[in-house]
């Protein structure tokens, strides 16, 4: 069977990135890191993904007249890798119709709350673990969902709850939650490339694997 070609999309660290690529390389994952793109030419995942050979490149969007060009860059990057599913794994840009139409239902997010809650715009990266903290819930989470034209908003593919411990702070809760999204994200990944989700309006049905 074809491994599926993933294409990443980061801005940050790239510790998902690598979870995913280190999977793929010990066959957990049926799937090949095929290209890394990053919108900051500065991101420590561009080395990460450089030291294990994935070609790997930058696209700002300041250097673009319009997000329709911005986009374009990366399509054509995409498809020049044959990518089969893009993975949005700590990638701050929110992308236009133009991009999700180039790749529908074939472009996955994860996000460190339990969507419906702390998600839409405003919602990312530590400012999430803030807001579970000062909201004061005792359960928070990861969610990987499929992308849409709405922001967190598209069909969830799993979900999984972290605790939140009276005692932590943004910091200590961002790393409980990193570790389970280095644990959901391929799972989701591995959840596609075998071909086991189906969409049906907005629920995402999961086929065991024991099912014909």
């Amino acid at each position: 069977m074809r491994k599926a070609s993933l294409g990443i999309l980061v801005s940050g660290t790239g510790t998902n990135m690598l979870s995913i690529a280190k999977k793929c390389a010990t066959g957990e994952l049926p799937a090949t890191v095929s290209v890394v793109i990053s919108s900051r030419e500065n991101a420590p995942a561009l080395e990460k993904a450089r030291s294990l050979g994935i070609p790997s490149y930058v696209v700002r969007r300041k250097d673009f007249q319009s997000q329709t060009e911005y986009e374009d860059k990366m399509i054509t990057i995409l498809k020049a890798h044959d990518v089969d599913l893009v993975v949005l794994a700590g990638f701050l840009n929110i992308l236009s119709p133009h991009f999700i139409d180039a790749f529908r239902w074939r472009i996955i997010n994860v996000h460190p709350s339990l969507i419906p809650a702390f998600c839409g715009p405003g919602y990312y990266g530590m400012k999430v673990h803030e807001a579970v903290i000062q909201y004061g819930v005792k359960i928070t989470g990861v969610t990987v969902h499929f992308v849409d034209e709405s922001v967190d908003g598209g069909p969830i593919i799993l979900q999984r709850p972290v605790e939140v411990d009276d005692d932590d702070t943004p910091e200590a809760l961002a790393e409980k939650v990193k570790h389970v999204e280095h644990e959901v994200l391929p799972e989701a990944i591995r959840l596609i490339a075998e071909d086991r989700l189906r969409i049906v309006g907005r629920k995402v049905l999961i086929r065991r694997e024991d099912d014909a």
